[in-house]
């Protein structure tokens, strides 16, 4: 029935044609009136004729010669006794000859097909249209609101190895896939596979890819369908989806059911202000029922993603439903090597390119952000034209990435160049000379996004706990643009917006979270936030406003001793300073390497290493942190020299002419 209703346009198109056909055929009859029919018989040779008489009308037919050419003709009469005598004669006049035909008879076929078959074609055409609306198939689907809508993969590609950086995760599903494979062994020594696996963790880190994997191991069915696909404007859409997709499932066992984002139909009841959804808490409780009305060892596997586990129902995640919670976190430095090899497999780079450097450069990055790191790189390089993918691609990948594309053609004026040169000069710095600081990879005052300029900094290892000092330093570091202009200028800009945003939020979590402060290791605020405003709208406060005046108080504290450490630290540090930002002003970038040779050389390259060494080396030596202070040229742009010195005097006057303009 499917393939015939593909047909049906065509159908349609032959109709048409016929029609047309049959219309250009009728087209040579030469249909006469009464009068014109008089004045051509007086002239023409009829031959043959037929005659359909009625009790009102006599309606001739047939072909006549006149001046040598033949035509059809077709009249229409009055029925009368006068003319019916004289259409007689004049039709048998020279030989002609006359057939009378019933009128009844063969119309009575044409009447009743010219009546039908317009209503049969356009009951087609709206059983076509219906089903085209429905995606397809059966007719009956444009009203099937209630069936499932989990689409079904029979024959999955994805296997572990196409899975990088989560080595636990598969260790932790593994016994699922034996199971899929030989249930015998866990029925026989009285073990129940887990009914449900929740996967936990951020956007981008691979829970779909690592639910597909399982499939694809194991050799079964893959049943997908996200959260929202169940929950319609229609009542009881989708409790009736949730037993139709366990039912289907149930039919293909032994399968994997996998429901993405769960937390737009798992979030918690009763929460929301007027008594929630009634809609989608009715399809919460039917799926709550389907997983316990699931017999033990069935064959099917429900898995679960979400990236907000704090507002799932507590009845959704409680043993034997949800009886396992694989936490997939963001991959570690080793995790995202292996994810930069699998995306690297069909991606032609170039041989300088070191992938563990490359995994050293992205920490916090997602397997998504990491493939997308490789892809925009492939673009650059099919932009360049080249043949391979270079580490200025992929350079320019991750900023791209991380702020998005650089707008050159943004021109500064010569006054605001030197503020956001010694802005990012100030973050540099800090980040140089603070040991629990993290380390600068990239300075640069190309306009990106919404930035003027930024600094890439990226800790010197992965870090699985913040230690006090580590905020404390992210906090300083964050004041280090603000505090260069105010040392610099003697004023402050606004672009330092982002910057004060951030070291805000640490500083409150410190004191309100993570009781690093006078006030004790007391928690002053719920680190996931208010999730449900039904719940937490008549909440009183969790401490008095005597409490929150020493919040204040301790945030303020915490701010004003890292800004006065950060102003000391550029203050000792003016010269280093300065040498950073007149390079910045002239180069536009600065990368680690460079820096590293600002602080030990006073120069952009290491004098100690030739050139030919220099075009050789493929990674990026480590940053050292020296303790002595190295002298930085004027602002004139003079070529750096080792160990240069500085006119303070000098300095200060053109960056006053320059304030002043």
């Amino acid at each position: 029935m499917k393939k015939w209703l593909n047909y049906l346009p065509t159908l349609f198109i032959i109709i048409i044609l016929a029609s047309l056909l049959l219309f250009s055929t009728q087209g040579s009859v030469r249909r006469l009136n009464y009068t014109d029919f008089q004045k051509v018989a007086q002239q023409a040779d009829f031959k043959e004729s037929s005659l359909s008489i009625s009790t009102t009308i006599i309606k001739a037919e047939g072909t006549y010669e006149l001046n040598g050419k033949k035509q059809s003709y077709s009249v229409i009469i009055p029925n009368t006794e006068e003319n019916m005598v004289w259409l007689t004669d004049v039709l048998e006049e020279d030989g002609g000859s006359i057939s009378i035909t019933d009128p009844s008879t063969g119309n009575l076929w044409m009447t009743i097909l010219g009546q039908i078959v317009p209503l049969l074609l356009i009951g087609f055409l709206f059983y076509f249209l219906l089903s085209k609306m429905s995606g397809g198939g059966s007719a009956n689907k444009a009203f099937e609101f209630s069936k499932s809508k989990a689409r079904m993969e029979s024959d999955v590609k994805v296997r572990f190895k196409d899975v990088a950086g989560c080595e636990e995760e598969k260790d932790e599903v593994k016994e699922i896939i034996d199971y899929l494979k030989t249930p015998q062994k866990f029925t026989q020594m009285g073990a129940h596979i887990p009914k449900g696996l929740l996967m936990v963790g951020p956007p981008g880190t691979g829970k779909t890819l690592l639910a597909k994997a399982v499939a694809g191991e194991a050799n079964v069915p893959f049943f997908s369908i996200s959260g929202s696909d169940f929950v319609e404007m229609f009542v009881g859409t989708g409790a009736s989806r949730v037993r139709d997709m366990f039912k289907t499932a149930q039919k293909n066992a032994p399968c994997i059911l996998f429901i993405d984002e769960i937390d737009a139909v798992g979030r918690q009841r009763g929460a929301g202000m007027g008594g929630g959804n009634d809609e989608r808490e009715q399809t919460l409780n039917q799926l709550l029922v389907e997983m316990d009305g699931m017999g033990d060892n069935t064959g099917i596997v429900v898995i679960a993603a979400t990236n907000r586990p704090d507002v799932l129902d507590p009845a959704l995640r409680r043993s034997g439903r949800f009886d396992r919670n694989i936490t997939v976190s963001l991959p570690d430095v080793k995790g995202r090597e292996e994810i930069l090899k699998v995306h690297a497999r069909n991606k032609p780079l170039a041989p300088t390119i070191s992938l563990e450097n490359l995994a050293k450069r992205t920490p916090g990055f997602s397997g998504a952000d990491l493939a997308n790191v490789l892809n925009e790189g492939a673009i650059l390089a099919v932009r360049n034209k080249q043949s391979k993918i270079t580490q200025e691609d992929l350079d320019e990948a991750i900023d791209r990435v991380m702020m998005g594309p650089a707008k050159k053609s943004k021109k500064y004026s010569e006054k605001d160049k030197w503020l956001v040169s010694y802005h990012e000069a100030g973050h540099a710095v800090i980040g140089l000379m603070l040991d629990d600081a993290k380390i600068v990879q990239k300075v640069t005052i190309i306009p990106r996004g919404d930035a003027g300029g930024y600094n890439l900094m990226t800790p010197k290892e992965d870090r699985y706990f913040h230690r006090k000092s580590e905020l404390l330093a992210e906090i300083t570091g964050l004041l280090g643009g603000r505090t260069a202009e105010e040392i610099v200028f003697g004023e402050i800009s606004a672009g330092a917006i982002n910057d004060i945003e951030q070291l805000t939020s640490i500083a409150k979590n410190m004191v309100r979270v993570y009781g690093m402060s006078s006030l004790g290791p007391i928690q002053y605020a719920d680190p996931s936030g208010n999730v449900f405003l039904g719940r937490d709208y008549n909440k009183g406060s969790d401490y008095s406003a005597g409490v929150a005046t020493e919040i204040d108080k301790e945030v303020r504290s915490i701010v004003d001793s890292c800004h006065d450490q950060c102003k000391q630290i550029l203050t000792e540090q003016r010269a280093l300073l300065d040498l950073i930002a007149s390079q910045l002003y002239e180069h536009e970038t600065l990368t680690n390497e460079e820096i590293t040779n600002l602080k030990n050389f006073g120069q952009l390259t290491d004098p100690n290493i030739s050139e030919e060494q220099l075009n050789d080396q493929n990674e990026m030596p480590p940053l050292p942190m020296p303790n002595q202070d190295v002298p930085a040229p004027t602002v004139d742009n003079e070529p750096p020299v080792q160990n240069p010195t500085v006119d303070h005097e000098t300095m200060d006057e053109a960056l006053n002419e320059l304030t002043k303009k």
